[in-house]
């Protein structure tokens, strides 16, 4: 990897805070910008960057990624740019389009000027697998046609994917794109669905399933998922797409039996209705993440729900 700064946005999320963590164990500096929205307690985002701020080599920049000044200023110098910053979630993207599009597409165009104003030559954009929509075609290929995604949060990522893309092509930015599948572990964000399980089974109280429970997810551990981006890091020449998930996908059912297993709890399941914008599966292809970016998941999910379970017992 370069000598110099790593910029990551949404540096005090889930992904953002332990990739941090990764780095700054590396000797790495890292500067972390964050605008700790209220999408979910921002107190949770405080605590997830607390030891982070004990490390001299990291520096915390409160700002939005919408701001142009803010942007301008903190992208100087830096040799790199990780883009996790986003409004996250399928369903919330349906509530709240115009706000979607304009933080992540608006907000991923100021970072990549900025980037060319500064002549940052490698930048690492955090896509997600909904943008495969409904794909027939399992598991899911970089080379699949995504000109279909079934939520706006979807469209907004497959948006992004085209911008960088066209910067990579004008300006002669490396550009890597990363379709994460289904991320989870300590500090997953409390909306998501096995922190959400975890918590109601826990307190003994129903699980919403929606649908059947049929609906099949590509579940990939954190330090996979970290693995995965530093390995995109150190590679990142030309264009690239790469899926990062654990390619062992699960239905929800069998999920809640595996949580139920690491809790030594029983589930209430209440089984409600589809929810629109939800794909009824994700499946990640991950040969050529393996082939060329030596990527290697190594958590099953029993082995990441019973870290996950340890680690929630343990936040209480």
């Amino acid at each position: 990897m370069q000598e110099g700064a790593v910029l990551i946005t949404g540096a005090a999320g889930f992904i953002g805070s332990h990739l941090c963590e990764r780095l700054l164990d590396e000797g790495l500096s890292v500067v972390g910008i964050d605008n700790f929205d209220d999408f979910y307690d921002p107190q949770i985002k405080h605590h997830n960057i607390s030891n982070c701020l004990k490390n001299n080599n990291f520096q915390l920049i409160e700002a939005d990624i919408r701001d142009r000044t803010a942007m301008d200023k903190t992208v100087g110098g830096v040799e790199i740019i990780v883009h996790l910053a986003a409004k996250a979630g399928v369903r919330p993207s349906i509530a709240e389009p115009l706000l979607y599009s304009d933080v992540n597409i608006n907000g991923t165009m100021v970072l990549l000027e900025a980037a060319n104003k500064h002549k940052v030559g490698k930048f690492v954009f955090a896509s997600s697998s909904s943008i495969y929509g409904n794909n027939k075609k399992v598991p899911f290929s970089e080379d699949d046609n995504v000109d279909f995604p079934i939520s706006p949060y979807a469209a907004t990522k497959k948006a992004c994917e085209l911008i960088c893309h066209t910067y990579h092509h004008l300006y002669g930015i490396d550009l890597t794109c990363l379709r994460f599948f289904t991320v989870y572990g300590p500090r997953q964000r409390p909306d998501l669905a096995i922190y959400k399980f975890s918590k109601l089974i826990e307190q003994e109280k129903p699980i919403p399933v929606y649908g059947d429970g049929s609906m099949m997810r590509d579940f990939t551990y954190i330090d996979d998922i970290i693995d995965g981006i530093i390995a995109a890091m150190n590679k990142c020449e030309g264009f690239n797409i790469y899926n990062l998930g654990e390619s062992q996908p699960i239905t929800v059912n069998d999920l809640i039996s595996a949580i139920e297993k690491a809790l030594g709890k029983t589930a209430i399941r209440e089984y409600l209705p589809l929810q629109p914008g939800d794909v009824n599966r994700t499946f990640a292809d991950i040969t050529k993440a393996a082939r060329e970016l030596g990527y290697k998941p190594s958590t099953p999910i029993p082995d990441g729900l019973a870290k996950f379970t340890a680690w929630l017992r343990q936040e209480k």
